[in-house]
């Protein structure tokens, strides 16, 4: 999975207004430490539109946020029919005496312009029962990215609220098996987090596997079969372009990318053993991890790239063992 580096040209903390001060009340926040979890109740209605095209447009931005933060098992928002105010703009204090008659303990608000292939889409997230903005931002992108402008907001409602990460505005990169039973065939294929915008990598000519993101998001490596002998690959998404990590005799498989995405890590098997080698991604050199008469193989970095983990039989069974990376 990968986390697409934001393409807009700014998000502005609570840029759209101000408003005088409430007194002070406790700030909705969800713990998430504990084992049992009671979702948030949160409206979210449809996003105003300005000048788009789709006159659903708001509405389809404001159900991506809602389909992903209910996905996540921490919010629940709240059928749009039971709904007391119809939010027609977002620039005036919501009725929060109305959100609250309907149990929203927070309540997103937004607004989607579009000019001259340009979109500037615009949210509020409020804390109903404080009555108070808890985030506002804006965002500018071409009108093509709105889909992709919804997960971000929904990754920003995530963080406020739960204090983690939002994982929204990701891709899963994946294997997609098709055709008949007598002529499967395996190709490389995209999509976002949530299933849509699904793109094909590869035709199917040859069997691919295991395929892993990079931490710069535009590049993957995977093993294939394209020259018969399974080879370890990279191949940049964007412009579709692949080469082999390291052409050594024999079969590399099982490749990992270190964590700061400049290195792959991949197991190499000569006769009946395999060793674990690593590639550095600018010099081209490649390093030897472990020279043994056994089978070492899955090979994985820590977070923080100073250690390894990975299988070995050297034991006289396949276990997990731990190495430093260099």
């Amino acid at each position: 999975m990968s986390r697409r580096r934001l393409i807009m040209l700014g998000g502005v903390a609570g840029a759209v207004a101000t408003f005088l001060p409430r007194p002070a009340v406790a700030v909705l926040k969800l713990d998430v430490t504990q084992g049992n979890v009671q979702p948030v109740p949160i409206a979210i209605p449809d996003f105003v539109a300005v000048g788009l095209p789709d006159p659903a447009g708001g509405r389809n931005v404001s159900q991506i946020i809602a389909s992903n933060l209910r996905r996540s098992g921490l919010f629940a928002p709240i059928d749009q029919a039971a709904h007391i105010e119809k939010i027609v703009a977002i620039d005036t204090l919501p009725r929060f005496g109305d959100w609250r008659q309907i149990n929203a303990q927070a309540l997103v608000t937004g607004r989607v312009t579009q000019s001259e292939g340009r979109l500037k889409a615009e949210f509020r997230l409020w804390d109903v029962f404080a009555g108070q903005q808890l985030r506002g931002e804006q965002y500018n992108t071409t009108a093509d990215n709105w889909r992709r402008i919804a997960h971000i907001i929904s990754d920003a409602i995530y963080e406020r609220i739960t204090g983690d990460k939002g994982y929204f505005d990701t891709r899963i990169v994946f294997v997609d098996e098709s055709g008949p039973k007598e002529r499967r065939i395996k190709r490389l294929a995209l999509m976002d987090q949530d299933g849509a915008n699904v793109r094909y990598l590869t035709r199917g000519d040859d069997l691919v596997l295991t395929p892993r993101f990079s931490s710069s998001a535009d590049t993957i490596t995977y093993m294939s079969y394209r020259e018969g002998d399974p080879k370890v690959y990279l191949m940049n998404i964007e412009t579709g372009q692949r080469e082999i990590v390291s052409n050594f005799p024999g079969m590399t498989f099982s490749p990992r990318f270190s964590p700061d995405g400049q290195r792959v890590i991949f197991s190499l098997q000569r006769g009946g053993s395999s060793n674990l080698f690593v590639m550095d991604l600018r010099s081209k050199a490649t390093t030897r991890l472990t020279d043994t008469q056994v089978i070492d193989t899955a090979p994985s970095y820590s977070p923080d790239g100073t250690r390894i983990s990975f299988e070995s039989d050297r034991g006289g069974k396949q276990q997990i063992y731990v190495m430093a990376a260099t």
